[in-house]
């Protein structure tokens, strides 16, 4: 029956592969249950039921992209789409969680949507590479520098604005040890780096007396403080379209360049294409939908999944495994509750490093191409906001290829994107 809707000989797999393929890439994932509730309490939603809601979509969204895509591509609450969610949303807006886990929804439903007509691939192709790569490095260097905030070691100062921490912090101090151990670790290729680094660091900062320890380790799942608490109403009659259109636009890019990377890895592409990718995108459109009513923001594919391809699985038999795992880890709020800031700093540092890694890909001799991406790269951390570095990214992308009459490069979607952020500019000058 597995090889039958699995293709597991088709595929040169097995049971044995596939589940030590998904076991690799649940734990190269999994700090997701710790980082998620960590940035999302942030804007004041109760950690309990987004540890619930966290494991619960990230469930669903990766048994769809199992059973419907048959693809070894696990899915969970983005990284980059929490950040946006509580710094620039709830925090920079001020808009209520509630009110955004609305906004959510209406983007996961128009995710499905867009899917379905086929609309987002065409969208993602019309947005030039220069800007899909700096989106991705931007938001790397934002998620990099909420981890160095919330591991003090950068800190406000009137003088720059910005400063480096004191050492005689114990919680600081416990982030660097933290930062070093995760390093060695991911130095050394161990599955679950990140995830050893933040236990190791959080125990050690328990054992020094800097945090408590928990009160219990297992728990039944408190889903009631956030499941079915999104607000469609206010949503709805927020003006959402800059949030939504954020939303979306990042992860389009997460949930097209991320299969496609992690296909290649597994030698899935076929004539340059991937077989099957309109059911695959269908996972992070239901993910999300169930994410909001539990009480998440955004899902989306995670690279992660790239360990366990390492390690044999090529079918979406591995997502089942990784599937079951998250629904054990609802089990164990307790122990996520008790983890401190100063150790899932260190994760949030390196994987936004990680997220850097397609810089390398914008032509950087190409003057009209290099200064897109530099203000996008560099926009996204200072203005402590992803949909500004994107606007922004997008303005002078038009605006440098207008200088440098290449009039052929910008397509009628950038037209109508720089026309609109104008706009939004000139809306909130005179407001």
């Amino acid at each position: 029956m597995l090889n039958r809707h699995f293709r597991l000989i088709e595929n040169h797999t097995n049971l044995r592969r596939e589940v030590l393929g998904g076991l690799t890439t649940f734990l190269t994932m999994s700090y997701i249950v710790v980082v998620n509730p960590q940035i999302l309490s942030q804007a004041g939603m109760p950690v309990d039921g987004v540890v619930f809601a966290t494991c619960l979509s990230a469930s669903v969204a990766t048994l769809v992209m199992g059973l419907y895509a048959n693809y070894p591509i696990a899915l969970a609450p983005g990284m980059s789409l929490n950040a946006y969610f509580t710094y620039s949303v709830c925090l920079g807006m001020h808009v209520p969680w509630r009110t955004a886990l609305g906004v959510v929804f209406f983007s996961g439903g128009l995710f499905l949507l867009l899917t379905v007509t086929r609309v987002r691939e065409q969208i993602v192709n019309g947005i030039p590479d220069c800007l899909k790569h700096s989106t991705a490095t931007g938001i790397g260097f934002f998620i990099a520098f909420v981890g160095l905030r919330n591991a003090k070691l950068v800190v406000a100062n009137t003088a720059t604005f910005v400063g480096l921490g004191s050492f005689a912090d114990q919680g600081l101090q416990m982030a660097c040890v933290g930062l070093a151990l995760t390093l060695f670790l991911m130095a050394r290729k161990i599955n679950g780096a990140i995830l050893i680094g933040i236990f190791g660091t959080a125990i050690l900062g328990m054992l020094r007396g800097v945090s408590q320890w928990p009160a219990a380790i297992f728990s039944l799942p408190h889903p009631s403080s956030t499941f079915l608490q999104l607000d469609l109403r206010a949503a709805f009659h927020l003006g959402f379209f800059e949030i939504l259109f954020a939303f979306l636009f990042v992860d389009l890019f997460d949930n097209v360049g991320t299969p496609v990377g992690v296909c290649e890895q597994g030698g899935f592409i076929k004539n340059g294409k991937i077989p099957r990718v309109g059911r695959a995108l269908v996972a992070d459109a239901t993910g999300t939908i169930f994410g909001s009513l539990a009480g998440t923001s955004t899902v989306t594919s995670y690279i992660e999944s790239v360990a366990g391809i390492a390690v044999g699985a090529r079918t979406g038999l591995s997502n089942m495994v990784v599937a079951a795992l998250f629904l054990i880890a609802m089990f164990f709020s307790p122990l996520a509750t008790a983890i401190p800031g100063y150790a899932t700093a260190p994760a949030l540092i390196l994987v936004g490093a990680l997220m850097t890694q397609s810089i390398a890909h914008v032509d950087w001799k190409e003057f009209s191409e290099a200064v897109p991406a530099f203000i996008t790269v560099l926009a996204t951390p200072l203005t402590f906001s992803i949909a500004t570095g994107l606007s922004l990214g997008l303005i002078s992308y038009t605006v440098v290829k207008v200088a440098a009459g290449k009039f052929s490069e910008i397509n009628l979607l950038v037209w109508i994107l720089t026309l609109l952020f104008i706009l939004r500019y000139i809306y909130l000058a005179i407001s």
